[in-house]
């Protein structure tokens, strides 16, 4: 028996149960089949990892379960590189190519964070909820900053002063 199926006989009942009935010698004997399905695809997109440049007849078929798809995913690499309109400044097109190494590289936050033009909307969003927090009950601490929102002069002054990091350089 497998790895494979003593596996799934360890942790969860198949599915799907192939039995026979094989008279031997006489004797009736119910065999039982295993179930096993070969998935082959290419899954690797426009990866370059090694796995990916292989021959499909020279790649040796994976076991992939909840507990390593994100092991594999990582070996893999899946790449996908497309152009998308400019939905920011609404000219021309952004090249995006995005790599993934595990399911949570799907999620909306993960892929925009991957797209450099929105990488920063996405760390500007991350520092304003971590504002927002930060100023909960604050109450003198939200009219300064409504005042500074609200004077153009100031909010501009604000903005060309030099930050933290220019002064110790």
């Amino acid at each position: 028996m497998s790895e494979g199926q003593k596996f799934i006989g360890r942790n969860r009942a198949p599915r799907v149960q192939i039995q026979y009935e094989l008279e031997q010698y006489g004797a009736k004997k119910m065999v039982e089949l295993p179930f096993i399905v070969g998935v082959m695809s290419d899954l690797a997109g426009k990866s370059d990892s090694e796995e990916a440049k292989k021959a499909v007849a020279d790649r040796k078929f994976m076991e992939i379960d909840i507990d390593n798809f994100d092991k594999r995913m990582a070996a893999i690499k899946p790449k996908v590189s497309f152009q998308v309109d400019n939905a920011l400044t609404g000219e021309g097109q952004i090249p995006v190519s995005i790599e993934f190494e595990s399911m949570d590289d799907f999620s909306p936050i993960k892929v925009a964070s991957k797209v450099d033009s929105l990488k920063k909307l996405v760390e500007a969003r991350n520092q304003l909820a971590a504002l927002k927090t930060y100023m909960d009950g604050k109450s003198q601490a939200e009219e300064l900053l409504n005042k500074i929102i609200e004077d153009p002069n100031l909010l501009k002054a604000i903005a060309d002063a030099p930050k933290p990091e220019d002064k110790a350089e």
